[in-house]
């Protein structure tokens, strides 16, 4: 019988423990966010200075920051601040949010198919071009001067503005990726759903940002309208009596408003294009 020669068992693998971060990692990843952060701090310690200097050597019409923050305590104190900030940002909001609603599924059909863009695309571009102030006689004959009136002059300078992203961000989807879908056997809904939409979130939130700008900036404009509150109808009131502190205080305040609602929207769109690569800074 021949002779067999028991062959040892292979020892089972070592598992190799993980590799630890090097050191200073997190540093390095906090570290240009801290430097973003305080160099923010700084541009705005700089702007207050400036606006102090102009202020203080005697500026025709601009008044100082103490002033200005006296004012806007007296009117925060009273009340008249706070009412006017949420009449505003209730009509912004109103106007942007109807406004970008209708923009997405218009801007997609007007990049999908070449029949909607040749029949919406001249219309958009025609009113983009048409200041909103041009619209308001027009809007107080066919909606009166209640809030409606208001609320269409912001929907239509948001609208205008998002309608373009979206149909920008429809057009540049690459067409490899549409062809690949169709290829594996999807159709048209599929791809829209599947392909399009994801490609397009990017140039949605970009078109909501400016989109919510037109808005804001629309605001002054929309509140001619009979408006007996907000912030724009607050400064008006101020023009007539020469008082420079009150206008500064709105336009403090509607600047801070869109601000924080545009830092809202790049937090929402860095949640909703997480895959996406970015820029390392």
């Amino acid at each position: 019988m021949p002779r067999t020669t028991a062959r040892p068992s292979p020892s089972p693998p070592t598992a190799v423990p993980p590799r630890a971060a090097p050191a200073g990692t997190t540093r390095r990843t906090r570290g240009p966010v801290t430097a973003a952060r305080l160099t923010g701090v700084l541009s705005l310690v700089a702007g207050i200075a400036l606006w102090h200097l102009a202020a203080a050597l005697g500026t025709v019409g601009v008044p100082g920051p103490g002033p200005v923050a006296a004012r806007g305590a007296e009117l925060l104190r009273d009340g008249t601040l706070a009412t006017d900030a949420l009449v505003s940002l209730r009509r912004v909001l109103t106007g942007w949010a109807l406004g970008t609603a209708a923009a997405i599924p218009v801007g997609a059909l007007m990049g999908w198919y070449p029949l909607a863009r040749a029949l919406l695309e001249p219309w958009v571009q025609f009113f983009r071009v048409v200041p909103p102030l041009a619209i308001i006689p027009l809007t107080i004959v066919l909606l009166g001067i209640d809030e409606p009136a208001k609320i269409t002059v912001i929907f239509l300078a948001a609208f205008l503005s998002t309608v373009v992203s979206v149909f920008q961000g429809v057009v540049a989807v690459d067409r490899t990726l549409v062809d690949a879908a169709r290829v594996l056997g999807a159709r048209d809904p599929g791809i829209f759903v599947r392909v399009v939409v994801p490609a397009t979130v990017p140039f949605l939130f970009v078109g909501a940002r400016v989109g919510l700008g037109a808005a804001w900036s629309t605001l002054v404009a929309a509140e001619l309208i009979a408006a007996q509150q907000g912030l724009g109808y607050r400064m008006q009131q101020a023009q007539l009596y020469y008082d420079l502190e009150t206008i500064f205080v709105g336009i403090v305040g509607i600047g801070t408003l869109g601000l924080l609602m545009d830092r809202l929207l790049i937090a929402a769109e860095r949640r909703a294009t997480v895959w996406q690569e970015r820029r390392a800074v």
